[in-house]
């Protein structure tokens, strides 16, 4: 009885640690097969090669010719054209052409006649490149007599300018990722800057005059920096100098949420239809697409041009955020309507042109094999180093350790990654040749007892 307890004791160990090598097996291929729980990975697009042809099209064929560019749905280049003619010379490059009536100057010139128009506030427009329209948006606190007034310049600007009417209002989102504080209110930080002496947090020009200082958002205690320079409204963007000077480690990353960050490798100009991410401190990590360029917002507080329109919702709170797509730096909130419940429109401040005004380059991750660190200059492949200092940058992920922005413990832990699986593995192989050497030693005495007693 004794010995046919131990066969069903080695067997059923042995069971198990057969079926854990499979479990293993199985967890290790799955992770594999995953996408890697790196930080870059999230954030995902393949929108950026299509842009560039497209832009370079447009740049080339001219603004009588084309009528703006877009990604399509299945991720390649689209390119509006005026002419057949010109159609097929954007064929010949690759792209795909859509001819329409209205070219790029005409819709410059319409979108230029409402600029002129009196200020009505709770406004804004932007060229829709794909209907090849100028489209105008009134949110509810535009009058019934002020709309109409608009109506009737949108109309004398030409038949191509649409009008609707929009839930919300279009406010600045003042109540990155990182909350920071000041008397102004409630903001997030943006992208990490140099100017190759001091370091700064580039965010919303809205969020605070200059002169404002800055706390981190915690026992509002710890000061981040003040605001040394900003241009609001007609632009939107401001430099937060950092008190000590420095950004510090982790000043190529954008938290995300969850002590998790994407590293940020350069900066770039979107393309209509394109899939960004945006991060703020209220409402997270959001995504959409771009939904129009060169768009200009009636705040309440003053008007604002040369925006980013997208369809990303934002909440107060949310202003100075980073945009971002595939760890390239486009924008900074500025602005919009609704909320992350119903939804809504969000307005950005371009990167580019606001570093360029400002005279300071992009802190990124260092290229590999690279020397040692450095700053960006402000174009789309633009590689470079992060600042190195102590302490951790409000613009970065504070939390995020590592590349992946996760403990040791947590990435052991994770799913996606092999070490569950490989755990599982090792400890099911040590399970059976444990099995097989306890039988091996049973058996060697159980001849040995058998062995005595035939000699004697």
């Amino acid at each position: 009885m004794r010995h046919a307890r131990r066969r069903i004791v080695r067997r059923t160990a042995r069971l198990a640690a057969v079926g854990g090598l499979l479990l293993g097996a199985t967890m290790v291929t799955r992770a594999v097969a995953s996408e890697p729980p790196d930080v870059r990975a999230a954030p995902h697009t393949s929108a950026r090669p299509a842009s560039g042809t497209g832009a370079g099209l447009v740049a080339r064929l001219g603004t009588s010719r084309t009528a703006g560019h877009w990604v399509g749905s299945d991720g390649q280049p689209v390119v509006a054209v005026t002419d057949e003619g010109t159609a097929e010379e954007v064929r010949r490059a690759g792209a795909e052409a859509k001819v329409v009536r209205h070219s790029m100057s005409e819709l410059k010139s319409a979108a230029a006649t409402l600029r002129s128009a009196p200020r009505v506030p709770g406004t804004a427009w932007a060229l829709d490149y794909r209907s090849n329209e100028v489209v105008v948006r009134g949110d509810s606190t535009v009058s019934g007599s002020d709309w109409s007034r608009l109506t009737g310049v949108a109309e004398g600007a030409g038949g191509f300018v649409r009008m609707e009417r929009t839930e919300g209002a279009f406010t600045t989102r003042l109540n990155g990722a990182e909350p920071i504080l000041s008397t102004a209110g409630r903001c997030s930080a943006g992208f990490n800057v140099t100017d190759g002496q001091r370091d700064f947090i580039l965010t919303a020009g809205h969020c605070g005059p200059t002169g404002s200082v800055w706390f981190g958002d915690g026992g509002g205690d710890r000061q981040v920096g003040r605001t040394v320079a900003e241009s609001f409204p007609g632009d939107d963007f401001s430099l937060v100098e950092y008190a000590n000077g420095e950004a510090g480690d982790g000043a190529d990353v954008v938290a995300v949420g969850a002590g998790k960050g994407v590293r940020i490798t350069g900066t770039g100009e979107p393309a209509v239809g394109q899939r960004v991410f945006r991060s703020g401190g209220t409402s997270g990590l959001r995504d959409g697409r771009v939904t129009a360029l060169d768009a200009t917002v009636n705040y309440p507080e003053g008007t604002v041009t040369g925006l980013i329109e997208t369809d990303v919702c934002a909440e107060p709170g949310d202003s100075g955020g980073p945009m971002f797509s595939e760890g390239i730096a486009l924008g900074v909130t500025s602005g919009g309507s609704g909320d992350c419940v119903k939804g809504g429109t969000t307005f950005f401040q371009p990167l580019p042109e606001a570093m360029e005004s400002l005279g300071v380059r992009l802190l990124v991750s260092a290229p590999q094999g690279a020397a040692g660190p450095g700053a960006a200059p402000s174009s789309p492949a633009a590689t470079g180093g992060g600042g190195d200092g102590g302490g951790s940058a409000p613009g970065a992920a504070a939390p995020v350790t590592g590349v992946n922005g996760s403990t040791p413990l947590s990435r052991l832990t994770d799913r996606r990654n092999v070490g569950p699986g490989m755990l599982v593995v090792a400890g099911s192989l040590i399970a059976l040749v444990a099995t097989r050497w306890i039988r091996a030693e049973q058996d060697r005495k159980a001849y040995r007892r058998h062995y005595s007693t035939t000699w004697g």
